[in-house]
């Protein structure tokens, strides 16, 4: 089961962040978050280490990893 997408959609609803938003924030098209949230692409590498600086999590929660 994919857990990444889930978990965020959840951290950038809760900051009431658009797609656009957060796409302008860490470099990125809101489509490439869009497809993110909905598991129709994989992450990788420096995006994940800014989206989970960003949120103030580890890598691991945002992979479903860990809690």
């Amino acid at each position: 089961m994919k857990v990444f997408g889930q978990r965020l959609k959840e951290l950038r609803t809760d900051k009431g962040l658009s797609t656009m938003a957060l796409g302008k924030i860490i470099g990125v098209s809101d489509m490439a978050i869009c497809r993110w949230e909905n598991d129709k692409t994989d992450i990788v590498g420096e995006n994940l280490i800014k989206l989970a600086q960003y949120f103030g999590v580890t890598v691991d929660y945002l992979l479903g990893l860990g809690d």
